[in-house]
Formats: structure tokens, sequence, C-alpha cells
């Protein structure tokens, strides 16, 4: 099938861009890299009047460490994210979960604010903002506000910016001392999104307890997913009394909105995904305590 007829708009700044979003209102959709919206379009699945292409606001590309955190400009492709020395450096849970998104191809041409404002919950840079605690910044002709990731997914491709709104870059904290951080998916070929996966920070202090934890679940929820119940659990322990497949189990309690689908069925997908988290958590804490 062929996208249904749409009028393409190309500004060439962030202040055109939302001056244009602003005139368009709903029947405007924003295009960064194309690779979740293009074939959508293709299929009939979104029919929009307008696309608005950011692709030439060279404001939105960008990565900057900034006093304890890191700015990415949401232009910003993944290809550029995974090969960045800074993003590696500052939060390594990025570099280490990209390579999980699609293939090369894509990455060349998806943008981390795509993926993010298109709010896949199977997606992989959605579970690490909201498990960083990472802040979005968006903008709009009535100004600019930032938004707490805890508060930006709002439903299955849905987020709580307004339709003249557009994200410009998100801020992720850094971590400091004994830290680690992995990445864990099952997906049926490399580059599907997965069926569950699981991205994990443990952060110990000298004694080996645990001072901070994320645990960010992918493919497991009808919105991003954060194992916040099981972080608070696990703060104070020491980490060698606990074990990861307890974690798993702690990180799948509570979740309402598990797929049940041709993939997988909900129950199915709990247990992949304690799997999922117990590895993501073996190899954290492992690399917490000894580099």
């Amino acid at each position: 099938m062929k996208p249904a007829p749409f009028e393409y708009h190309a500004p060439e700044t962030t202040a055109d861009a939302a001056t244009v979003l602003a005139r368009l209102g709903d029947g405007a959709k924003v295009l960064a890299g194309g690779q979740s919206l293009v074939p959508m379009l293709a299929l009939r699945l979104a029919v929009f009047e307008h696309l608005v292409d950011i692709g030439r606001v060279t404001e939105l590309q960008g990565i900057e460490v900034r006093d304890g955190s890191l700015w990415i400009g949401a232009g910003t492709t993944q290809a550029r994210v995974e090969a960045s020395d800074d993003v590696a450096s500052a939060v390594p849970l990025l570099t280490r979960v990209t390579p999980f998104i699609g293939h090369f191809q894509i990455r060349n041409r998806g943008t981390l604010g795509g993926s993010i404002a298109h709010a896949d919950p199977a997606a992989e840079y959605p579970a690490v903002a909201l498990a960083l605690d990472a802040t979005m910044h968006v903008t709009s002709s009535r100004g600019a506000r930032s938004v707490a990731a805890r508060d930006y997914f709002d439903g299955l491709w849905t987020t709580t910016m307004e339709a003249d709104e557009l994200l410009t870059g998100v801020t992720f904290p850094t971590w400091d001392g004994r830290c680690g951080f992995a990445v864990e998916e099952f997906a049926r070929r490399h580059g599907d999104f997965a069926i569950a996966g699981a991205t994990v920070g443990v952060e110990l202090d000298d004694a080996d307890r645990i001072g901070r934890c994320a645990i960010g679940l992918i493919g497991l929820g009808s919105t991003p997913e954060r194992a916040g119940a099981a972080e608070a659990e696990l703060v104070g322990r020491s980490i060698t009394d606990v074990e990861p497949d307890d974690v798993g189990r702690l990180a799948m309690a509570g979740l309402a909105s598990v797929p049940d689908d041709l993939h997988g069925s909900a129950g199915f997908r709990l247990r992949v995904g304690a799997a999922m988290v117990a590895r993501a958590w073996a190899t954290a804490s492992t690399e917490a305590r000894h580099g």
C-alpha cells in the first residue's frame, strides 16, 4: 500500500517547526527519522494531512555533558548515540541498549527523540528514559517546558505532549561510584521487537549495599514500565543477599497490562520478563562489585 496524500513541511529551525505545528494543530505529525512512522503511513495504520519533517533542524542534534547530566538532542541519530564516547562514559546503559534497536540501517536514520516520542512500550529508549529518571524537554509557540519521564508516557504510542509541542531534547542523569549496567532481551530474531526485556542499573556503597537501582521493562505493558516496587524493596540490602531470580519475580509483581497476543501470552511474557530481569541484574551487580 501507499500512504494517503499529505502536505509536506520542512522547517529549518525549532521556532519555525513550533510555528507550523501551532498553525496545523491535530492534522499534523512530526517526522523525525521515520523508521516507525513511515511504515505505519505506508500501511495506512496512520493518516495525517500534514507531515512536519524536522530532519533539517540542526538545533535538535547533538550530545553534551552538562553538570552531572547528559543532554541529547531529539534529532540525534541512534547510530551517533551508539558511537559516542560521551554517552558510553556518562550513561552506559544507552550505549548498551542501542545495538538492540533494529539493524544498523535503521539506527542510521532513527533518532533518539523519535523513539521516545513514539512511546512504543516494546522499544528500548523509552524504558531507559523511564528507568533513569530522564527529563524530556518540549517546546511550542507558547514556550518551553520540561517533563519528567514518569509523567511523559501516557498510553500505547501516546505521550502527555500537546499536539503543537515538539520534543527538543532529553537529559539523562549520570551515575557515579560503583555502578553496573546491563540489558537483556528475548526476541524471535535479532532486530525484532522484544517479546520481553529489561534494562538494569545498580549502584553500591563501600559495604556492598544497594544504594540505588533502576529496572526498566520492555514489552511488558501498554506503556513503558518501571519496576518501582522491586527497586524500593532492594535499596539498602546487601548485594550478596539478593538472588537474581528473586529480583525477576519482584519486578513482574503488579504488572497490570502485560500484552497477550500472537507473539506470546501474558503468562509467557511474564516468565520471560522475569528471566530477562534476573540475567540483567546478575550482570549489572557483578559489574558494580568488580568493575
